[in-house]
């Protein structure tokens, strides 16, 4: 699989980087890599074009800097990208998520990941938050679906705070097969990593729902979601902006979910509702 790799300069970094992730995201990219001078994307060769920024709005902002090059590349150039670029981070002092070739820390839970072309790794506002709430809930015992699981990372963590059986959806096929390497690597027993999409949602019920991906693709999914939660089960949403909290909240709760807690990070939200 070929992949399409853009490197953008980025004068001021923030939030220009934020609000050209999340643009080139609706585009069809589906990894970043922030970086010192702004960010890289990526994206399958398949479902690129020339055209592929002309919907870019950020890109004609009067209050940025913004230039770009873009390349081919092998997918066996990413692991050695990521160790290039790929730093731990430790979420509340509690969680760690981190590449192989770092050392472990002195953490209650300790996720081991190499993310390859994968979305996830906890660097990026909307995954910190996911994992602030998995932290701050009770996992025991639930059932747990892990909606654009990417790198599993979320998974993973739950399967750490108790829960199962879980399941691991990605469309991506390349996500898929590295939540099933970081599923093994973490020696989680109870996850099932599947490809697909929410079109798999019949006849499923989950106690808990993590839906971390767009809002496009959250509005078109919420219904489905809703009806495989079970009464007082718990939905956790990111992947918007603190702007789109009143869309989401309106669909929610025409489906019956309650907003009960938000949390944000350089206008980036990761929403809490109750069946």
């Amino acid at each position: 699989m070929i992949y399409i790799s853009y490197s953008f300069e980025v004068k001021p970094l923030q939030p220009a980087v934020e609000i050209l992730i999340a643009e080139l995201g609706f585009a069809g990219f589906e990894s970043f890599v922030e970086t010192e001078e702004g960010v890289t994307a990526y994206i399958q060769k398949e479902a690129w074009s020339a055209d592929i920024l002309d919907d870019i709005q950020i890109l004609n902002s009067s209050e940025f800097e913004i230039s770009h090059t873009f390349e081919e590349i092998e997918q066996t150039n990413w692991n050695e990208e990521w160790e290039k670029n790929f730093s731990p981070i430790v979420v509340d002092d509690v969680c760690a998520v981190r590449a192989p070739f770092h050392e472990k820390f002195n953490t209650d839970y300790d996720i081991v990941i190499e993310p390859k072309m994968s979305f996830g790794t906890g660097h990026h506002e909307t995954t910190h938050m996911m994992i602030q709430h998995i932290l701050k809930n009770d996992f025991t015992n639930k059932s747990v679906l892990d909606m654009g699981c990417g790198t599993g990372v979320l998974a993973i963590l739950a399967e750490m705070k108790g829960a199962k059986p879980i399941d691991a959806i990605d469309i991506d096929n390349w996500c898929y097969l590295n939540s099933l390497e970081n599923v093994e690597r973490n020696n989680c027993e109870h996850i099932t990593v599947i490809e697909g999409d929410a079109g798999l949602l019949v006849n499923k019920s989950y106690d808990i729902i993590i839906a971390n991906i767009n809002r496009n693709i959250l509005l078109n999914d919420l219904k489905k979601y809703a009806s495989c939660l079970k009464q007082k089960g718990l939905l956790f949403l990111s992947g918007f902006y603190k702007d789109d909290i009143s869309v989401i909240e309106e669909t929610c709760n025409k489906l019956g979910l309650n907003h009960v807690e938000t949390l944000e990070k350089n206008q980036w939200v990761a929403l809490k509702f109750v069946n």
